[in-house]
């Protein structure tokens, strides 16, 4: 209801006596569809801000407002040094105008997204903040009213029909005399349904914030939860803004973050999976010699200028499909094929690395997603952009400083940390309360962790392994024997103002193993 008439009147009737008497002294627009007007007396001041967007346009009142020093545009300057004579409310009707000095008027046309601010003097538009809506230099505010019959007649006549007789309630109120079983009501108590709800849309004592089928609205009426209550109505108009704002504000950048991510994640995750495709042909059954070994055993059963041709594989015992260049023969193909054999374990081992790398930035990925999953308010939201900007740029996901490596031993990963700062990343911002975490004990060294899967036990001999890992990435590397402390995430803090790395533990146990890498490739 923050654009509906019986609230508009409110607020007119509020600001009459607050702006009667005041010189306007600024107008201007810093961010698009948004215009600020500001008026002054002696030492009062009461700023306006008008946003008229095309999802969103309501007016708050705001205190002590900080005019940003570049990007702002002056407006109506014919507006400035005008004083204000009096607040005038249009009858039936989203709208008002403050009558100003100098045969000034200035309309506050609030008609939803075709809303406008209209600077005129005396009949004649002089400038329109929204001059997209060139028709609106055409109004003319002094016969904007709206005369409706809405005497009990005119009510019968209409048999109750609410949006013939009052087409200014709009949805709350309807909802309203619902609630109190107007439709199955007599004629003559609808009438009184009405009546009683006038008295408090024309005469409110309070002003209300209210979630209403998922939505924040103000209200006249206590409808749906009520969420704040307010005596004035320029402080329910502000606060309402700010709500409004705030909330849809963090809807937008949240979906847009998640969004963000998730696209990433599905292109890293493709890309991975691809590669370890390819890295299990070069492997196994599909490595080039095999393949050119194929191509010259079959050369006369390979028809000119083939592009594709099914022939016997006796490597894997099966019949396969191979795919030519037109205009190369078979056994230049070959010949090329035993060419890239020589350099395979090349390729073998950039595709080991990519896919390695690869799974590092699918766990950042779904890490970060899993942080912005717990989000709940726009303060924590914009906490979080600010902490994950360097996953939610337009940088290529290779130019991001991964803070661990990534083992894989029985289904469950295995962080390592890669240094002492980037052990803080990996245990404050990758590791969550379920997560193992270990370390050799007494000694600096590399952060472990081995991700949590929900309802299974990690297996000891998986625990070991990152045992290892952790006393072979530290200063017990050359020992024969290393203690490992391990525990769950939920009992590692790190205390405010620590060096990097540093953390407490509160309960762990220790395991005794070896020093080395278990993966190390013999």
């Amino acid at each position: 209801m923050h654009l509906n008439f019986y609230f508009l009147r409110q607020l007119a009737q509020a600001l009459k006596p607050k702006l009667t008497g005041m010189q306007a002294v600024t107008a201007f627009s810093q961010n698009k569809d948004e215009l600020i007007l500001g008026f002054a007396r002696a030492q009062e001041e009461l700023y306006i801000r008008a946003q008229l967007g095309s999802q969103f346009t309501s007016l708050s009142f705001p205190t002590g407002l900080r005019r940003a020093r570049a990007n702002t545009v002056e407006l109506m300057q014919q507006l400035q040094g005008q004083m204000v004579e009096d607040v005038v409310q249009h009858q039936n009707e989203r709208s008002f105008y403050f009558i100003l000095s100098g045969g000034y008027l200035l309309l506050f046309k609030l008609f939803g997204n075709r809303s406008n601010i209209i600077l005129y003097q005396g009949e004649e538009a002089v400038e329109l903040f929204q001059n997209k809506f060139a028709a609106d230099a055409d109004l003319n505010p002094l016969q904007m009213d709206r005369p409706l019959q809405q005497n009990l007649a005119a009510f019968a006549a209409a048999n109750g029909n609410l949006r013939k007789v009052y087409p200014t309630f709009g949805e709350l109120p309807v909802l309203y005399l619902e609630e109190r079983g107007y439709s199955h009501a007599t004629l003559e108590e609808k009438w009184e349904l009405v009546q009683s709800m006038l008295e408090v849309l024309e005469a409110p004592e309070e002003y209300h914030i209210i979630r209403l089928q998922g939505k924040l609205r103000l209200s006249l009426l206590p409808l749906g939860q009520v969420l704040h209550t307010y005596q004035s109505p320029l402080d329910a108009a502000d606060h309402f803004t700010r709500l409004y704002l705030s909330e849809t504000g963090f809807e937008r950048q949240y979906e847009q973050a998640k969004q963000q991510l998730e696209r990433k994640r599905h292109v890293t995750k493709t890309v991975m999976e691809q590669s370890e495709q390819k890295l299990q042909e070069l492997r196994h059954d599909r490595s080039y010699s095999q393949t050119a070994d194929v191509i010259m055993a079959n050369l006369t059963n390979i028809p000119s200028r083939s592009t594709k041709v099914e022939l016997y594989d006796f490597y894997t015992d099966q019949t396969r499909t191979y795919r030519l260049k037109q205009h190369e023969t078979p056994q230049k193909f070959a010949e090329r094929l035993y060419r890239k054999a020589k350099n395979q374990h090349v390729e073998v081992k950039q595709l080991e690395e990519k896919v390695e790398r690869k799974l590092e930035e699918l766990i950042v990925l779904e890490d970060a997603l899993q942080a912005l999953a717990a989000v709940e308010n726009y303060k924590e939201l914009k906490a979080y952009l600010r902490e994950y900007t360097h996953l939610l740029g337009s940088k290529q996901q290779e130019q991001v400083q991964i803070p661990f490596r990534v083992f894989e031993s029985e289904g469950y990963k295995i962080l390592v940390g890669k240094s002492s700062q980037n052990n803080d990343q990996l245990t404050q911002r990758h590791t969550y309360k379920e997560d193992m975490w270990l370390h050799a004990k007494d000694v600096s060294g590399s952060h472990v962790v081995i991700k949590h899967q929900a309802g299974k036990t990690i297996p000891s001999t998986v625990l070991e392994k990152a045992a290892q890992l952790a006393a072979y990435y530290s200063k017990r590397k050359t020992d024969s024997l290393c203690p490992v402390i391990y525990t769950p995430k939920k009992w590692v803090r790190k205390p405010k103002g620590s060096p990097p790395g540093s953390v407490v533990v509160e309960r762990e146990k220790v395991l005794l193993v070896k020093p080395e890498n278990p993966f190390a490739k013999v």
